[in-house]
This record gives structure tokens, sequence and C-alpha cells, in this order.
């Protein structure tokens, strides 16, 4: 007879343990992965520009309104995805490059959701070599100001035109640097015509 209230206790820790947070990344839902498909979005069809701000993981403001003119390759991550930490080395090393090729052009700018502390998502950045900043923001609500592209999930990348207008969506991983490298050439190219 004790072997009912064994799984029953068994029962309660196992859904106790599922909800370790009350932080909720990604609204009231769970870790949702997404397809790692590129949605580009024609420059006669791209919508106001996004309304977001912050505070940085190292407590400076960022508004991405300020970095209008530039193309803006915006990151939704966690340091707890398995997904985001994968991906991470190919969005250090496109800013890398593009910080050489086109100097002034290009921003990078992260940001963190369901974070439990700052210090935990800044030594994530030291680890990867991260030097561009992350918004923190661990109640997700930043993610409105991208109204219709607010990712379900994440990771999540988003690249903005000189407008700061959404011109393209990855929702999930990153495929490839070069995936990357590639929409934020198109988006750099608008400028040209």
């Amino acid at each position: 007879m004790t072997r009912v209230p064994r799984v029953a206790t068994v029962l309660v820790a196992l859904l106790l343990m599922s909800a370790c947070s009350d932080l909720g990344g990604t609204g009231d839902l769970d870790y949702v992965a997404g397809s790692g498909k590129v949605v580009e979005v024609a420059p006669d069809e791209r919508e106001e520009p996004v309304a977001v701000s912050g505070t940085t993981i190292q407590g400076q403001p960022l508004d991405l309104a300020d970095l209008r003119g530039k193309v803006v390759v915006v990151n939704v991550w966690w340091s707890l995805c398995g997904p985001c930490i994968k991906e991470m080395p190919m969005l250090v090393e496109a800013e890398a490059e593009f910080a050489e090729e086109a100097p002034g052009a290009v921003a990078f700018v992260g940001i963190n959701i369901r974070e439990a502390a700052k210090e935990n998502a800044a030594a994530f950045e030291r680890a990867r070599g991260v030097d561009y900043p992350s918004l923190f923001d661990p109640g997700s609500e930043t993610l409105r100001g991208l109204g219709r592209f607010a990712p379900p999930s994440m990771p999540a990348t988003l690249v903005l035109d000189a407008s700061g207008r959404v011109a393209a969506l990855v929702n999930g991983p990153i495929p490839s640097k070069s995936t990357l490298t590639t929409v934020v050439e198109s988006v750099l190219a608008e400028g040209d015509d």
C-alpha cells in the first residue's frame, strides 16, 4: 500500500520540476522549437518600424530606434536554450565580419529572455565572446514591440532594414552563418537601389 503514495509523490515532484521557473520567456508557453525557415518580407509589404527599447545586460539603455540607418540583426536568446547555444558562434562570427567589411552599416542586438539573473546572461556572453549589446528582458515584454513578428519561440533572429522595419525572420535556429549573411547582404543592397 505504500506504493501508491510513492508514485503520487514522484508524479507531484515531476510536475513541480517541469515548472521550474515562473519566468514567461515565451508568454504562457513552454519552449517551442522553430523551424529555422527564413521568411523574407518584400520592401513594399513591410510594416511600421519596430518599437523595442529597454536596458541591456550591462545596465545601459538601448532603443532600436537609435540604430535607424543601419541594418539591424536582432537575436532572441536564453542561456539555457540548446539551439541558442549552438547558433551563438555563427552570430559572433557574422557580427565580426560585418564590422570589418561594412563598418557602421550593420548592428547586432540580442534580446535575452527567460534569464533568472543578469549575471547568468553576462557570463554566457563572456564565455562566447559576444560583444554586442543584449536587452535583458526576462518577462519578454520587448517582444511585443516586434508586432506580428514577435517570435513564439527561441532562438529567433530578425533582420531589420535601415528604416527599422522587419525585412526577414528566422523562427528557430539559424540554418548557417551563410544563410544569415546572405539575408543581411540582401537587405544592405536595398540601400544601393
